[in-house]
């Protein structure tokens, strides 16, 4: 979808139409959800705290978030998709990889089919959509913000070693700040650049993630849709008013313990690692996990675990926290919360 969250805004409100929109609360320690197009030309973009988009765009209208709006938005166009195909996978409210290898509609090419969902999109949502069309999840990605907004590209097989060649490292899904900084140490800035990197040097360098940037830089990318891909997190994460002495966090993450354990136990799985997410005053974000050899029985455990990732971080103690978060993640079956119990009672009959 195109700037979502601002489109359903501008289409709710004609007297935001045209307007630079910024979804986001006003504050001090807001940061924007979304902003619309008229918006990012002033250089405004999701992520970014609020004051500096106030900055830098001083006739933004901004609108506070509305997520129920959002949701529902989301499931009409989930209702379009599946019009044309069952192998849809989310991969947030507004936006989703889908497989029309096979299409309900017997459209000959998946052009087609991204012009029709488009179309189908505009006439009964007022909003409009971009698509993404090549052979795989990785190459579809990219494609998908080639026409933005209201377009769509192509990226045939043929073409796709080509078409990757020139483009930034940054442009690859994943690589981000750190990795692209360590891909530049090797004299690596483009995709291309990165196909002819020895794949056991990358591994090397990066683990397992080296070969994946390795087959990406190749435009091979592996990986079926999948509809019921499981959940991989699920964390709560908060804003400070001030910013705060890591000794001073001890209520924020007790209450976002339990928000994760709430929210973790809508799902049938397990998460079995705790994650401890904290971003300082000058925008460094860590991160600190524990696995523990069985996963946490409860919020308390949760809580307990959470509390205690503290004593691993070695910042300096004058340093001040922004943001805190916890998560769960590394999600197993749910089978194993019921195996446990079984083999406690085995050993004790014995």
């Amino acid at each position: 979808m195109d700037a979502f969250y601002a489109s359903v805004e501008q289409r709710d409100d004609p007297a935001l139409r045209g307007r630079p929109v910024v979804v986001a609360w006003r504050g001090k320690r807001s940061v924007v959800v979304a902003a619309s197009y008229e918006a990012r030309r002033y250089g405004v973009h999701s992520a970014m705290p609020a004051l500096r988009a106030e900055r830098l765009c001083p006739p933004a209208v901004f609108v506070p978030p509305d997520f129920v709006r959002y949701k529902a938005a989301s499931r009409h166009i989930r209702e379009i998709f599946a019009r044309h195909t069952d192998l849809i996978e989310p991969l947030s409210l507004d936006e989703a990889y889908l497989d029309v290898t096979c299409n309900k509609a017997g459209l000959n090419f998946a052009t087609e089919v991204a012009r029709c969902i488009r179309r189908q999109i505009r006439e009964e949502l007022n909003l409009t959509a971009s698509a993404g069309i090549a052979s795989n999840k990785f190459l579809a990605k990219i494609a998908s913000d080639w026409r933005k907004p209201d377009g769509q590209f192509v990226i045939r097989p043929e073409w796709a070693v080509a078409f990757l060649t020139p483009l930034p490292v940054r442009r690859i899904p994943g690589v981000g700040e750190v990795t692209q900084a360590r891909l530049a140490q090797l004299g690596v800035e483009t995709v291309g650049q990165l196909r002819e990197q020895d794949v056991v040097l990358l591994e090397r360098q990066f683990g397992c993630y080296g070969r994946r940037l390795h087959e990406l830089a190749h435009g091979i990318d592996e990986r079926a849709v999948d509809p019921d891909r499981p959940v991989k997190s699920i964390s709560a994460e908060d804003t400070f008013d001030q910013d705060l002495p890591l000794t001073d966090l001890g209520p924020a993450i007790r209450q976002l313990a339990e928000r994760a354990w709430v929210a973790a136990h809508k799902t049938p799985r397990i998460g079995r690692t705790v994650t401890l997410k904290l971003k300082t005053a000058d925008f460094r974000i860590l991160t600190r996990s524990y696995t523990p050899e069985t996963p946490p029985s409860g919020c308390e455990e949760l809580t307990r675990i959470a509390l205690s990732l503290r004593e691993r971080v070695r910042l300096p103690v004058v340093t001040r926290y922004r943001l805190v978060g916890v998560g769960l993640g590394n999600f197993a079956d749910s089978a194993l919360r019921t195996q446990q119990p079984e083999l406690f009672e085995a050993i004790k009959t014995r």
